[in-house]
């Protein structure tokens, strides 16, 4: 497990096996950036021309090593470009020193010396060591390269509280991003409903966070014909896990809800084969909702969060169901199915009626639902839609404070009567005309939502799995999308 210290020694003394330095880019070619001064001098007065020699311009997310030779106490010197000297924010100190640490993997101690010299800064690098440090390797065998060991800080506030609670903070948030991107990574043979719900449970002992679930039988019993109707298909049956965080005199009460498709076939209405391979992400939603939740109580907010995570598998077979079917929600809604691959919204409204049930001051659903808003906002931008503008302004605030890409979409009233549009049932599950189909799915949710209820909904369909290579803190696979937002909501509700 990664370790962060923080230190006050000088960069070019401390002994480590690789030393992090920024690089920034000016009009007179590339510098080092402060919190590095000491190791420029160390290299002598030519150390900028070296840096032209060696080819590097200090833009944004550029990796450069060369040996710390007589000059430093490292053996290497990381130099890790920072973008424009006037354009250096959080977020592109977090990416940098993340894109940095990822290729470190396997060493054992580090030193980073880059601009350290606020308590937000200080947070954004403990997260970007944090995150690109992550490495999946269940499946692999042999000698492969292990997570960063020690990580040692080089900042004048070493010893400022607000600086150490800042790395303390994101130990606790970067554990439940990477807990996040374990189960989005974990093949969906080895994560079923079943066994996401027994995970959940385990990983609550000893916590304060209260668990309990409804197996296939409850919930048929109890009326959930979304989830049921959902995962009736599959061999694996269907979950709904409930989470509960209650600390004494809570200030506002937060109802988080997640889709946890653990594999989307497409049900009867069949994905082509070469769109299943990544399907096994089709539960970061829940995955992201749960491990805020974890991340929460472990900060011990001052704020009451009850999750839902709703679990099933969508799968073809004799008991699936079918285009044409009609369901009856939970609530005694009536939804016609016309498309099963479109299958994450009816698992969503019945726990969205569910949490609205508690009348929570906020809910906030999580999802990878559409690939309209892949279409729409790209593999590195999430969706937010919300049944109230302020608040919608409001998270958008929070992704942006919590560095995550996140952009408005509207919920136009003309999607309440497309949606209301069945001949056969109070709800049309998908519209005839794909155009605008995230909106329609917002729309669809919306339906679900209790009067008074403010509910904002995330679509993480482009964010959740990177199929492409690594890049800055976001690895291969499972990113973690939506963790840290919800937590900074979290924060900024409690007070924070």
């Amino acid at each position: 497990m990664t370790t962060i210290s923080l230190s006050k020694a000088s960069p070019a003394k401390t002994r480590t096996d690789a030393l992090i330095v920024g690089v920034v880019s000016t009009d007179d070619g590339p510098r080092v950036a402060p919190g590095g001064e000491d190791v420029s001098s160390a290299f002598g007065r030519s150390f900028d021309r070296t840096l032209t020699a060696l080819g590097v311009k200090g833009k944004a997310g550029e990796v450069s090593k060369l040996a710390g030779a007589d000059a430093t106490k490292a053996d290497v010197v990381v130099l890790v470009g920072l973008g424009p000297a006037d354009e250096l924010t959080a977020e592109s100190l977090r990416r940098a020193v993340g894109a940095a640490v990822r290729g470190l993997a396997g060493t054992t101690s580090i030193a980073i010396a880059v601009p350290a010299d606020s308590v937000e800064r200080i947070g954004a690098i403990a997260e970007g060591v944090l995150l690109g440090g992550y490495v999946y390797d269940r499946y692999l065998t042999g000698d492969n390269p292990a997570p960063v060991g020690e990580v040692t800080l080089l900042t004048g506030m070493a010893r400022d509280k607000g600086a150490k609670a800042a790395v303390e903070r994101a130990q606790a948030v970067c554990e439940a991003v990477n807990a996040a991107r374990g189960w989005v990574n974990t093949p969906p043979v080895d994560l079923t409903p079943v066994t996401f719900a027994d995970d959940i449970v385990s990983r609550a002992k000893g916590t304060s966070v209260k668990v309990s679930v409804l197996d296939e039988r409850q919930l048929e019993s109890k009326g959930y014909g979304g989830i049921m109707g959902v995962g009736r298909g599959s061999s694996n049956p269907p979950r709904l896990v409930t989470m509960t965080y209650k600390p004494r005199k809570p200030v506002a009460h937060l109802s988080l809800v997640g889709k946890g498709i653990t594999f989307d076939s497409g049900g009867l209405s069949l994905k082509p084969g070469a769109a299943m391979y990544t399907m096994k992400c089709d539960m970061a939603g829940a995955a992201a909702v749960v491990a805020a939740t974890f991340a929460i109580a472990e900060l011990g907010l001052p704020i009451q969060v009850t999750t839902y995570a709703a679990l099933a598998e969508n799968m073809p077979s004799g008991s699936a169901s079918r285009p044409g079917d009609v369901l009856t929600m939970y609530g005694g809604k009536t939804v016609e199915v016309l498309n099963t691959d479109a299958e994450g919204r009816l698992v969503l409204a019945d726990a969205i009626t569910t949490a609205c049930a508690q009348q929570p001051d906020l809910l906030v659903d999580v999802a990878t639902l559409t690939g309209a808003c892949v279409i729409a906002l790209g593999h590195r931008t999430a969706g937010i839609m919300a049944n109230d503008g302020e608040l919608q302004r409001s998270v958008h605030a929070s992704a942006e404070s919590a560095g995550e890409l996140m952009w408005p979409l509207p919920l136009p009233e003309e999607m309440k009567e497309a949606v209301r549009g069945s001949k056969v049932a109070d709800l049309a599950q998908i519209q005839t005309d794909k155009a605008g189909g995230t909106l329609y799915a917002g729309a669809f949710l919306r339906e679900f939502v209790g009067n008074g209820v403010p509910w904002a909904h995330l679509d993480i369909a482009g964010t959740a799995f990177n199929s492409g290579s690594p890049y800055g803190y976001t690895p291969t696979g499972g990113t973690g999308s939506a963790v840290r937002t919800l937590v900074q909501i979290a924060t900024e509700r409690a007070g924070g």
